[in-house]
């Protein structure tokens, strides 16, 4: 299957993007903790060049705590500041005050130099769809600011928001990039459904999805669905899961479909348990 989804609304956004970093002190991008590498677009790091950095390991509920802490520490060497957070129940967050405290020292002790002293850290707020941007962001502020959705392409312009006398966020819709350097990259935002659904044969990806878990988490579909261990072929898998779950076309013809969606929705929900599909020491192998 070819992965790609670049709309156009997301060169504009881009083109908008590079307007506005010039009034920036800050970038938080937003990434899933689920697939740290492949939720990163690589045009943030030059659109955010010789800006201050935070990253925000988004969704660390449904990832693999001991993967989580491979990431950070990789973040870190890096040169990122980073953050585990989760968006939706507000974990975390507050750890983000004096984390940008950190990374703007520098431009905080410049603007009191110059008698500056209320003027507010601006940070804009960027990441690919579907990570979770606008609901970090009326967490983080505590009301509803922004629109949300567990869907790509919620967020169509950007927004300012004022937090308090110390921080402004400016939301940025979220966007991908014209080419995938690889494949797998594609298939993994697929899985977590930053592309857009209706454009991806989910049988197909379901398969994919499937083996990718039987290799990493042995025995974990066989005990959530209560199907075969994974000695079978993923087309076999998906055929139990739909019997055991009712996934029934007319005349008991199985309905794979549905029993795919079913497995998404499970996965993306967190409901087959803690699982993260990148390791930092396997996705920095992969190939150009």
């Amino acid at each position: 299957m070819n992965f790609q989804w670049y709309p156009g609304h997301m060169t504009k956004a881009k083109r908008q993007m590079q307007e506005d970093m010039k009034l920036i002190d800050l970038v938080i991008e937003i990434i899933d903790a689920r697939i740290p590498m492949s939720s990163r677009n690589p045009d943030f790091d030059s659109l955010a060049k010789n800006k201050s950095r935070l990253i925000l390991l988004n969704k660390a509920d449904l990832a693999d705590e001991a993967c989580s802490e491979q990431w950070i520490s990789y973040f870190k060497q890096k040169g990122f500041y980073i953050v585990k957070a989760n968006a939706k129940s507000g974990n975390g967050l507050k750890k983000i005050n004096s984390v940008v405290a950190k990374a703007c020292k520098e431009k905080i002790e410049r603007d009191r130099k110059r008698g500056i002293l209320n003027r507010p850290v601006r940070a804009m707020v960027v990441g690919i769809p579907n990570v979770g941007k606008s609901t970090f962001i009326n967490s983080y502020a505590g009301k509803a600011c922004t629109k949300t959705g567990n869907r790509p392409g919620v967020t169509k312009g950007k927004q300012w928001i004022r937090l308090n006398k110390n921080l402004e966020l400016l939301d940025t819709p979220g966007i991908l990039w014209p080419k995938f350097e690889h494949q797998t990259i594609g298939q993994h935002l697929a899985f977590i459904g930053s592309m857009n659904d209706e454009l991806l044969s989910k049988e197909e990806l379901a398969y994919e999805l499937i083996d990718l878990l039987n290799s990493l988490y042995p025995g974990l579909l066989a005990e959530h669905y209560g199907i075969e261990p994974s000695s079978t072929a993923p087309p076999e898998q998906l055929k139990e899961i739909a019997l055991r779950r009712n996934c029934f076309l007319k005349g008991q013809e199985i309905h794979y479909e549905k029993a795919a969606n079913l497995l998404f929705d499970d996965f993306r929900n967190g409901r087959l348990g803690k699982v993260t599909i990148e390791r930092p020491q396997i996705m920095t192998e992969i190939p150009d």
